[in-house]
């Protein structure tokens, strides 16, 4: 696969991003792309190695490996290699029917587990990813056809997300009539208002809803399972119910104070100013004047973001390109290393230092890293009108219990900060289901709220109704939301039809 010495030849190269300074001045995606030419350069770096991890998607020390979609990884790099687009489009298609979204916000497993990443810089698979459903769309041959047979078979999908799209996707090929539930305005769920327009942009997902509308799946939107129209109604009405609809608990800073007017979730923060640009025609200098969000506007005010991760960073960005004057992001755990530590061997996950796209900016405009470790907010403070003035924090330092073993991050005696603040953004992560949502379709649920549902089939403890993605395993990946739809569509057809060929 790829050409033999292609890995000592040719270095890795990505394509080129705008500055900090100049993506920020707008809300659109910034990663340039390479030529073909030199996108087949990249391929060809595939090193045709005897263990390709790269498309394994297993678990190591309790972490993914490689693509939970099992794409044959070395193969489609094999044909970006030799210039065969249309072939490369084809066999990606075998495995993966939504790889315009994977390959622009996924954080690319298959190259964390890349062979040549053991002794150097590992293959861009996932810009050859890009490259290739790119090339496809542009020569036209990125289709959903419309199945010439239906079987009659109903089916419902609670959920337009990553996973809703995938399930739907497979089970109107097979034939049978999907109906995708979404309760926002427009379809797409996590994709849509979870990830900002820099990362993904919209038309994005407008360009494929389209095609599988065309393709006979039918989307109703503004519509919300569970409080407009119950499982139970449902149920009568179809044959079987999918249920795709997210994490979407965002997890609580329960400190005094919390009542402050300026503290929002991350997941309201982050959609809010989505529908903006999306609703502004994607007229960016719209959406940067505006001074009508929940928040008012984030000019020259001190944003506080709790929480380090990638939701965190978003955020950090997001308020970058709406004027913020300043921007911190606090983070419970440890600063990670530089460099893989000697316990955490490829190719497992690395546990390494990322400094993401909001982190550079901020430290572009505001001359260092937004970043504060070991560190939690204690208390939101209040100025006498109500709204909030500062946060208090206190240092955390790790310790480890000696009956479990555990290790858990405890508040240092005499740390205690306070940082100024006119916003602070909660990007704490999801705690798993709504409870409202479970109730309507009386489904089990978890130790953690997921919606318990069986690895096999994806079954949950109610008839006819199976559950995939982030609402049974919590919340994950976008590769592992469209894995868990893929899976559980094949599941559904078969205890529709006895068999299945998906």
């Amino acid at each position: 696969m790829g050409k033999s010495t292609g890995f000592m030849e040719y270095e890795r190269c990505e394509g080129e991003c705008l500055l900090p300074k100049t993506r920020a001045e707008g809300f659109g995606e910034f990663h340039g792309r390479l030529s073909n030419a030199d996108q087949q350069l990249q391929g060809a770096r595939c090193m045709e190695c005897g263990v390709p991890f790269c498309q394994a998607g297993a678990a190591i020390e309790g972490m993914t490996s490689g693509c939970p979609l099992h794409n044959l990884v070395p193969e489609t790099n094999d044909l970006v290699y030799r210039g065969k687009w249309e072939q490369a489009y084809l066999r990606l298609s075998k495995t993966h029917g939504l790889p315009e979204f994977t390959a622009r916000v996924c954080p690319a497993l298959c190259e964390k587990a890349c062979t040549c990443g053991l002794h150097s810089e590992p293959v861009t698979t996932r810009e050859n990813e890009l490259a290739i459903i790119e090339n496809a769309f542009s020569a036209g041959l990125v289709k959903e056809e419309k199945p010439e047979v239906r079987t009659k078979k109903r089916i419902a999908i609670i959920g337009s997300g990553p996973s809703g799209l995938a399930a739907a996707q497979l089970l109107n090929r097979r034939g049978h009539n999907v109906t995708v539930f979404e309760r926002s305005d427009k379809p797409g769920g996590l994709l849509r208002y979870g990830i900002p327009n820099m990362k993904l942009d919209k038309r994005v997902i407008d360009r494929r809803v389209k095609l599988l509308e065309e393709a006979g799946v039918e989307f109703k939107c503004g519509v919300n399972v569970g409080a407009d129209i119950t499982g139970k109604e449902l149920l009568k009405t179809f044959d079987r119910v999918i249920l795709c609809c997210g994490a979407s608990s965002p997890r609580d800073i329960k400190a005094p104070g919390r009542d402050a007017k300026g503290i929002y979730f991350a997941v309201d923060f982050l959609g809010e100013v989505t529908k903006k640009v999306v609703d502004s025609g994607f007229d960016y200098s719209k959406v940067k004047s505006a001074d009508n969000f929940i928040f008012g506007s984030l000019k020259g005010k001190k944003v506080v973001v709790i929480g380090g991760g990638d939701t965190g960073n978003d955020c950090v960005g997001t308020s970058i390109r709406l004027g913020a004057s300043s921007v911190t992001q606090l983070e419970m755990m440890p600063k990670p290393p530089a460099e893989r530590d000697a316990a955490n061997p490829w190719p497992e996950w690395p546990k390494v230092l990322k400094t993401d796209y909001g982190q550079e900016e901020a430290i572009a405009f505001f001359g260092m890293d937004p970043r504060v470790y070991q560190t939690t907010v204690t208390e939101f403070i209040k100025n006498a009108r109500g709204g909030l003035k500062a946060v208090r924090t206190v240092d955390l330092e790790p310790k480890k219990d000696k009956k479990t073993g555990r290790i858990s991050m405890e508040p240092v005696s005499g740390s205690e900060k306070e940082i100024k603040t006119d916003i602070v953004l909660i990007a704490a992560g999801f705690t798993g289901s709504e409870e409202y949502l479970r109730k309507t379709f009386d489904v089990e649920a978890d130790g953690r709220t997921n919606v318990k549902a069986s690895d096999s089939d994806y079954a949950t403890s109610t008839e006819r109704v199976f559950a995939a993605g982030d609402v049974r395993r919590g919340p994950s990946l976008v590769v592992w939301a469209i894995a868990e739809g893929r899976a559980a569509a094949r599941a559904v057809d078969q205890s529709l039809m006895g068999y299945s060929n998906l």
